[in-house]
C-alpha cells in the first residue's frame, strides 16, 4: 500500500528534496498535500509531477488567480480549508518544511492528520515546543527532527536506554570561523552569505555567520531530548562530517555524522528504518583524521552568551529571541546595519525589561506566539531606526 504524504514547504530547498525523491518513487507514495506561500508556478509543476490531490498556496492573490484555472487538484488558501474538507488522521507522513514562523501555525494544525511528522521549522520547537508535544501525545503522532544535528542524535538515541550525560552539536564556524575580529571590514554582507560548507537559504546562512542558528539548535535539542542546558555544549567543526556527539553516563561515546547533504535524514525519515542505499557512500578518512573539533569561542561568537539567559522551561522569551533576530537579520540583509550591529543589538536588546519579562511568561495558544512576535518586529524597527 502507498504511503500517503504531505508535503509543508514544497517548493523550499528541503521539500524540494523529497518531492523530487517522491517522483522516482511514485510506486511507493500517493502524495495528498503540497503547500507553498506563493510560488506558484513550481508548486503547480509538482504536483502535476507528483499526482498530487491537493495544494495549499497561502498567498491571497496568488491563490485567486489560481482558483480560476482548471486544475486537476483541489486548492485551498489555508490549512483550515484543507482540513474542512479532509478530516481525521489520514496522513502516513509529513514534511513540514515552511520556514520561519509562517511555519508555526500549519505544522501544529497538521499533527492531528499525520502518524508521523517529521519537523524541520525551527520556530515550532523552539517557540512552541510545550504545544507542540501535547499535541503529539494527543493524537499519538509520531515525532521526527530532520535537522541534521538533532536528526543524528535522534537515529542515534531511538532505540537506547542509557542515561545521556551530554550531547554537544557541532557548528561549522560559518565563513567567519578564522577571520580577525578586529578587522571589521571583512565582515561583509556578501561574505557573510558564503557559507563553506552548506547551500542554503539566506536567512539561516547568516544566523549560521552569527552563530545563532546554533544557539536555535540548541534550545530545541534540550525541548526534543528533554535536557538541561548545561548538558549541550556547542563545539566548532569545520568540515561539517560529525553533526553531533552523544556522551552517556556509561562512558560511552558516539559520534554521529553524515556527508552536508540533506537528502540522508529526510530520505531516511520518510523511509524510517527501511533499507535506504545512498549512491558513492564511503567513509571519508581525510575528514576523520582532521576533525579539528573545538569548544566554541564566546569572544568570537558572542550570541552563544543568550544561552545562558534562557528560561529552563519553554517561554514567550524563545519567541521574543527568534522574533529580534529576525528583524535584525532582514535589516543586515537589506545593508540597513553592519554585521557588528546585527549581532550588539541582539544581545543588548534581549537585556532590556520589556523583553525579559517574557522569560516568566509561557505560550498557552499558537496565537500567543504569532501576535508577540507581530508586535516585537513592530516595536525593533522603531527602536532601530532611531539608532541607525
Amino acid at each position: 500500500m502507498k504511503k500517503k504524504i504531505a508535503v509543508l514547504g514544497s517548493t523550499g530547498s528541503l521539500g524540494k528534496i523529497l518531492c523530487n525523491y517522491i517522483s522516482k518513487n511514485l510506486n511507493m507514495y500517493n502524495v495528498i498535500l503540497l503547500v507553498a506561500n506563493k510560488n506558484s508556478s513550481q508548486l503547480i509543476n509538482q504536483a502535476k509531477k507528483l499526482n498530487a490531490k491537493n495544494i495549499i498556496i497561502y498567498n491571497k492573490e496568488t491563490f485567486k488567480k489560481l482558483s480560476n484555472k482548471k486544475l486537476k487538484f483541489n486548492i485551498f488558501n489555508s490549512i483550515d480549508d484543507f482540513q474542512k474538507n479532509n478530516k481525521g488522521k489520514f496522513l502516513d507522513y509529513t514534511l513540514a518544511a515552511i520556514s520561519g514562523l509562517n511555519g508555526l501555525d500549519p505544522t501544529f494544525k497538521i499533527i492531528k492528520n499525520s502518524k508521523v511528522i517529521a519537523i524541520a521549522n525551527k520556530e515550532s520547537i523552539i517557540c512552541a515546543w510545550n504545544l507542540i508535544e501535547k499535541e503529539l501525545k494527543k493524537f499519538k503522532t509520531k515525532f521526527i527532527p530532520v535537522d541534521s544535528e538533532h536528526f543524528t542524535s535522534w537515529f542515534s538515541l531511538k532505540d537506547k536506554k542509557v542515561k545521556i550525560k551530554r550531547i554537544f552539536l557541532t557548528a561549522s564556524g560559518g565563513p567567519f570561523l578564522n577571520t580577525n575580529r578586529n578587522n571589521k571590514n571583512s565582515f561583509t554582507l556578501s561574505k557573510a552569505l558564503d557559507h563553506p560548507n552548506w547551500k542554503m537559504g539566506s536567512k539561516i546562512t547568516i544566523d549560521s555567520s552569527t552563530m545563532m542558528n546554533k544557539v536555535f539548535e540548541i534550545i530545541e535539542a534540550k525541548n526534543i531530548f528533554n535536557l538541561r542546558y548545561d548538558n549541550l555544549l556547542i563545539l566548532t567543526h569545520p568540515k561539517s562530517y560529525i553533526h553531533s556527539i552523544i556522551l552517556y553516563e556509561n562512558g560511552i561515546f558516539e559520534l554521529v555524522g553524515h556527508e552536508t547533504n540533506m537528502k540522508i535524514p529526510i530520505i531516511n525519515s520518510i523511509l524510517n528504518n527501511r533499507n535506504f542505499k545512498f549512491k558513492n557512500l564511503y567513509l571519508d578518512l581525510n575528514k576523520l583524521n582532521d576533525l579539528d573539533l573545538k569548544i566554541i569561542d564566546e569572544k568570537k561568537f558572542p550570541t552563544v552568551k543568550i544561552l545562558k539567559q534562557l528560561p529552563k522551561n519553554t517561554s514567550l522569551f524563545e519567541t521574543i529571541i527568534v522574533s529580534l533576530n529576525d528583524t535584525l537579520v532582514e535589516l543586515f540583509l537589506s545593508k540597513k546595519i553592519n554585521f557588528f550591529e546585527l549581532n550588539n543589538n541582539l544581545i543588548n536588546f534581549l537585556k532590556k525589561k520589556e523583553f525579559t519579562k517574557y522569560k516568566k511568561k509561557k505560550p498557552h495558544k499558537i496565537k500567543d506566539i504569532l501576535n508577540l512576535a507581530n508586535n516585537i518586529n513592530l516595536k525593533v524597527n522603531k527602536m532601530l531606526y532611531k539608532n541607525t
